[in-house]
């Protein structure tokens, strides 16, 4: 077995997925420069139709990162001051930080202990209690790669008259029911961060929409509100996807399928050495969906000693996150306005994220799970 020092058991990550497309991207960035237009040009417009055609949506709108789509969704609808969006607060906080940047205000809800993800029992009593009265949107984080339940959701906030937006930002290829995530719901916002499933080498983002007048209404508020150059008809914004990482994302995205292909092989090699190891969970996924594993986050009641272990033999463990948004300084004020949050409070000493990306070898999977098994011997 390989030291855990030696760099070919856990590739730098993401330069190994630059290095791996390097000859293209490079090729994509020359023929980009060599145009001469920079800003909303062909590669912009052409990574938009090839990403809406594989998330199986009518539009796709870039912007320059994951935290402006969702913003931008939200202008879009109107929801803003006076406005509650329900948001699970076990994620990354650029969800809640967006809601805030349009205006509205976040309500926490709790989240499923199994897939951590939005718990439409949670979101259900929320809306139907005082709370609930001013909520005008959910946000369904498809945390990890996993997809929220979406038809109980969709139930939920259909027989309250709230509209459901999803956030893809760690959900690049995920399924559920044989449809993307991004498909699923009246609109959603992806991040191309480097790190991502599918990740830019700098910021990114888009939207995706089947509702043609809500891609035209983002379109024109992404760009200061503009139907004609340099008229705004509408208070907009400046957020536009670079036309050099629209060149960059088309060649990974060409590649895709085979990198979550890969992470589901690492994902289900986890899964069956860690089978029986009695103080860690790994991560479950629903019937009918199709997990992307952009992070692998296992419970365990011993998570502090095991994460000081792993890293102690080299292994790169990671907490995603140490703390729910409603614990964070920030929004206090909207943890306040919040219910109780049990799961989520329960969750935060429990997850460790394992090292998992498509440029590791199975070699180093055995290696962390050895390490694993020795610190429960």
């Amino acid at each position: 077995m390989p030291s855990p020092s030696n760099p070919d058991l856990f590739p730098a990550f993401p330069l190994a997925d630059y290095l791996h497309h390097q000859k293209e991207i490079d090729a994509a960035l020359e023929r980009t420069l060599a145009r001469g237009h920079y800003i909303l040009g062909g590669e912009v417009a052409e990574f938009e139709r090839e990403f809406a055609a594989f998330v199986g949506t009518r539009h796709a709108v870039g912007a320059a990162n994951g935290t402006d789509a969702i913003e931008l969704i939200l202008r879009a609808l109107d929801v803003g001051a006076g406005c509650g969006v329900v948001v699970p607060s076990h994620t990354a906080v650029a969800s809640a930080s967006a809601v805030s940047r349009a205006g509205a205000q976040p309500v926490f809800a709790d989240v499923e202990a199994d897939t951590c993800t939005l718990c439409p029992r949670s979101l259900a009593a929320l809306l139907d209690s005082p709370r609930g009265k001013r909520v005008r949107a959910v946000l369904a984080v498809h945390l990890y790669g996993h997809p929220c339940d979406m038809d109980s959701l969709a139930r939920v906030c259909g027989e309250r008259g709230v509209v459901l937006i999803e956030d893809c930002a760690q959900a690049h290829g995920a399924t559920h029911k044989g449809r993307n995530a991004g498909a699923l719901a009246r609109a959603a916002a992806f991040s191309f961060y480097p790190t991502k499933n599918l990740g830019a080498i700098g910021d990114g983002g888009a939207v995706t929409t089947d509702d043609d007048a809500l891609a035209a209404r983002i379109r024109s508020i992404r760009e200061y509100g503009w139907v004609r150059r340099y008229i705004s008809d509408s208070v907009g914004v400046n957020s536009r996807l670079d036309e050099l990482q629209a060149a960059i994302l088309r060649v990974k995205l060409r590649d895709l399928p085979a990198r979550i292909g890969r992470r589901r092989e690492l994902a289900g090699l986890y899964a069956e050495l860690l089978a029986g190891c009695g103080f860690v969970t790994v991560p479950e996924v629903r019937d009918g969906c199709g997990h992307a594993y952009h992070l692998y986050v296992i419970q365990s009641p011993r998570r502090d000693a095991l994460m000081e272990h792993l890293k102690s033999r080299g292994v790169p463990v990671a907490l995603h996150y140490p703390a729910a948004i409603h614990q964070q300084p920030g929004y206090a004020g909207a943890a306040a306005d919040s219910p109780a949050l049990p799961v989520t409070d329960a969750l935060m000493p429990r997850i460790l994220t394992l090292p998992l990306h498509p440029y590791m070898t199975d070699e180093a999977v055995h290696h962390v799970c050895e390490q694993i098994r020795d610190f429960a011997g």
